[in-house]
This record gives structure tokens, C-alpha cells and sequence, in this order.
């Protein structure tokens, strides 16, 4: 891991990967397939994507998970992206995947999951890249420690009740998350430092560090961490 200075110079050279790796992925395959993470820190990767030249023809945006609440609401992820990103760029509306975070939860995640069922044409989806969070707490997508979900290796995605946010919400599952062709993690701020040095050194347990769900490499997938310093010191100091 080679940490960045601060937010702004992590979130872009996460763009340019994650750019880079769909470009790749288009020219083999004539599409390619990217799903984005909400909360704070991605703003700042959509505005940096934003101000790129990027053809994003045959581009397919899905979303890692999603708040229920209307698209249009303050918290919903799909708003973020619409904002910071889509409207900037004129995002052919056609290649947007959102999570109907308007609709009755389970309802919400059977629909998503119908959607990108069709759009892979398989029930055993590979995004080309899966852009990740992480928590204070280490949790990913919205599946945060102790949650039961984690443990699923049958369902794409699922309604999940966050008892800590006191919300519904729909994520991706472990069965998707593990299996992306590239996963690029944005982590930053001080108050993720202990999470982080968890999830890349303690002892693999992804019931309480769930982000070590997509943190594995395997031959056929690749991880990247864009970390700024502060985020990146703990672990730094324990090598």
C-alpha cells in the first residue's frame, strides 16, 4: 500500500484506476460493469471522475448498496452519484442501475437483483470493478459486524436492517462482493486507522472486520487500497 497524502489525491488516482480498468474490461468485452459505495468519502471520487474526459459509453453504473429512502432524499447514494457525477458527465440515463430504495425493502432488493441478473444474463454476476468504503467499524457495502449476511453464499443482494443506523437498506452480498475483477478500496480519515491495520493485519474473522470480505486477492482478482496518510498509519506503524 503506498499511502496519499490526503483525500483529494487518493480519490484520484483511484479514479484513474478504476478508468483505466474499465477501458480495459470494454475493449475485451464490449461493456463494462462498475458498482459505487455511498457515504462520504466517494464524493470525492465522483467529482475527480467527473472532471475527466472519459468516454462512458457501454459503461454500466450499479450501486453497492443503498439507503431505502426516495432517490431524491438527502441519504440516498443514488442522489450522491446523480449530483456529483452523472449530471456532470450526462451519464446515458439507460446504463443506470439504481436500487429502488423507494420501495418496500425486500421488494427493493428482489428488483435490483432481477436487474442485474438481466444485465449480466447469468445468476452468477462479475462486476468488472466494485468501488469500496470502509467504516470506523470496518464494515463494507452495508453490511457491518456481526451482521448475519455475511455469512450468505446463496443471494447476489438482500434488504438488511442496520440496528446501529436504525435504517433499512439493500447491499450486495459476500457471493458478488468477493468475486469482482477488481475492487478499489478509497479509505480516509484518522478515525479509520484502527479498522484498517484490523482488516489487513489482525486475524481473518469478516463476521467483525467485514471489508476482509473483497479484501482477499485470488489469481483472477485484483485489490487496490487508495489510502491517505492519515487512515494509513497504524498499519504502516505494525509492519
Amino acid at each position: 500500500m503506498h499511502p496519499y497524502p490526503d483525500l483529494g489525491t487518493a480519490a484520484q488516482a483511484c479514479c484513474d484506476y478504476i478508468l483505466a480498468a474499465l477501458s480495459a474490461a470494454r475493449a475485451v468485452r464490449g461493456a463494462a460493469s462498475l458498482a459505487v459505495s455511498g457515504g462520504s468519502t466517494p464524493k470525492a471520487l465522483f467529482v475527480a471522475m467527473a472532471a475527466q474526459a472519459f468516454d462512458w459509453t457501454g459503461v454500466h453504473l450499479f450501486f453497492v448498496d443503498e439507503r431505502c429512502v426516495p432517490p431524491d432524499n438527502d441519504l440516498s447514494n443514488y442522489r450522491l452519484a446523480r449530483q456529483y457525477l452523472l449530471d456532470a458527465v450526462k451519464f446515458p440515463e439507460g446504463q443506470v442501475h439504481r436500487i429502488a430504495g423507494e420501495l418496500e425493502p425486500a421488494e427493493a432488493a428482489a428488483r435490483y437483483v432481477g436487474e442485474i441478473e438481466a444485465f449480466f444474463k447469468t445468476n452468477e454476476p462479475r462486476f468488472d470493478v466494485i468501488q469500496h468504503g470502509m467504516g470506523d467499524d470496518a464494515h463494507t457495502a452495508s453490511l457491518f459486524p456481526g451482521e448475519p449476511l455475511i455469512q450468505d453464499t446463496e443471494h447476489i443482494a438482500a434488504a438488511v436492517y442496520s440496528r446501529e443506523k436504525e435504517q433499512w437498506r439493500v447491499t450486495l452480498l459476500p457471493r458478488v462482493l468477493r468475486k469482482a475483477r477488481h475492487s478499489a478500496f478509497l479509505v480516509a480519515g484518522a478515525d479509520k486507522a484502527i479498522a484498517l491495520k484490523d482488516v489487513l493485519s489482525g486475524v481473518a474473522d469478516p463476521m467483525r472486520y467485514p471489508a476482509q470480505i473483497a479484501a482477499r486477492s485470488d489469481a483472477d482478482r485484483e485489490i487496490a487500497w487508495f489510502v491517505d496518510e492519515e487512515a494509513a498509519e497504524l498499519y504502516l506503524l505494525s509492519r
